[in-house]
């Protein structure tokens, strides 16, 4: 009997999964292999624990927006909307929100792009096309752009869409098992998640790492597709499940790569410059395999979260200003477009994709905490949320990431430019 009921229980919680599963695809995109990598490579398991920490923020904020959706049934663009009723504070509400959400987006865009373009280079060998002595561009990243562009505007890619999140997934099992292939050493690790250090010139890492789990975006996005999901308040235990879930197995892919980066290139003095270079530590499971591999994971990863970024950035900028949330909307698509035009231009210019990718991951984990701070006001506002608006124990924690964040933003940006 007590196996039978494990087992119910246990389908009951997979039941469960669903709009938080799409906040870790939408963080397991080009941006997290990319930076992952870089993070191994460079500093082996010492940035672990800023992993664990950028999980345990995800899930406290995802909870939140969640919550938002479910209780209240608003997205946080709209909560934001009706907050404030003084029109300056109103005002500038929306100019803070929507400049975080759109040099967040287009930053994230712009490495999304190049992430499908760096699978393209690979399996192609072909990057850069030059013109004479006057200038040079990255061919694949507005072939990409345009690509997404096609689909958005089509508005039904869902087949293509399974495809790619499917290779997404392969690429997500290869970093999972290849860990457990190579048999790291297990204390070095424990240590490296549970004992916080922070090496010489890792502070940039550590931002981009939190930049590219935490996404702000999503907090916009599953405030509103969790009520197409459940359509009240007794929907927040499934709801919360299948954030621990979700969330979780985005945690456990993210480490493993940074795990197998740092068997595959700690102390090797290898920089990574290429899709190429990164799969070389899959080679212990997929052997020559592992290059075309990461080639086409990386591609997928790219065009799905081409597509999902610029709508994310349309859905939440309709909420705050009060616009109409329809595709065939022509704000709404002048939203998404724009976004998607910033991407696809930056991606032309010739920067080099792995260093665009990592400076995208630390300009959302820099904006970060001006949509944190936000959320945090809108979950304890009880006209609201009434009985559901946050207890002390989930302000603490909101206010820890939110500091923390900040504390990392700012030493991130002395040392850029030399104070530090």
């Amino acid at each position: 009997m007590n196996k039978k009921s494990d087992k119910t229980n246990f389908l009951k919680k997979m039941q469960s999964i669903g709009p938080a599963a799409l906040v870790t695809a939408a963080f397991i995109g080009p941006g997290t292999v990319t930076t992952c990598s870089i993070a191994g490579a460079k500093f082996g398991y010492a940035l672990l624990w800023g992993l664990l920490f950028s999980i345990i923020a995800t899930i406290v904020l995802q909870e939140m927006s969640a919550r938002l959706g479910i209780v209240a049934r608003k997205g946080l663009g709209e909560a934001l909307r009706e907050q404030y009723k003084n029109p300056i504070t109103k005002l500038i509400t929306a100019i803070l929100v929507l400049s975080a959400i759109v040099i967040g987006n287009a930053a994230y865009e712009t490495g999304n792009i190049l992430g499908g373009a760096l699978g393209l280079e690979t399996i192609t060998g072909i990057s850069n096309v030059t013109f004479g002595k006057l200038f040079s561009i990255n061919i694949w990243g507005p072939v990409i752009g345009v690509f997404a562009f096609g689909l958005m505007m089509i508005g039904s890619y869902k087949a293509l869409e399974k495809m790619l999140i499917t290779l997404v997934i392969l690429m997500s099992l290869a970093f999972i098992s290849t860990m457990i292939v190579i048999a790291p050493n297990i204390g070095v690790i424990l240590k490296g998640v549970f004992i916080p250090t922070l090496p010489n010139g890792s502070v940039l890492t550590l931002v981009a790492l939190i930049g590219t789990t935490v996404v702000p975006y999503n907090l916009f996005l599953h405030s509103s597709v969790v009520q197409e999901r459940w359509k009240d308040q007794s929907g927040l235990k499934e709801a919360r499940t299948d954030i621990y879930i979700s969330i979780a197995i985005g945690g456990l892919i993210s480490m493993s790569i940074v795990i197998t980066s740092a068997v595959a290139f700690m102390g090797s003095g290898t920089e990574i410059k290429s899709a190429g270079d990164m799969a070389m530590q899959l080679q212990p499971l997929l052997g020559n395999w592992a290059k075309i591999f990461m080639a086409f994971g990386l591609f997928a990863a790219g065009v799905s979260s081409a597509v999902k970024a610029p709508l994310a950035a349309a859905y939440a900028t309709a909420g705050i200003l009060g616009w109409k949330k329809d595709l065939k909307n022509w704000k709404f698509k002048f939203v998404w477009i724009f976004i998607l035009m910033i991407g696809i231009i930056f991606s032309a210019f010739g920067f080099k994709p792995v260093k665009a990718i990592v400076f995208a991951q630390i300009t959302n984990g820099i904006l970060l905490p001006i949509i944190a701070v936000y959320l945090l006001w809108v979950m304890n506002n009880k006209k609201i949320l009434g009985d559901f608006k946050n207890k002390l124990s989930t302000n603490i924690i909101g206010f820890l990431v939110v500091l923390v964040a900040v504390g990392l933003g700012i030493r991130s940006i002395l040392s850029v430019i030399g104070i530090i």
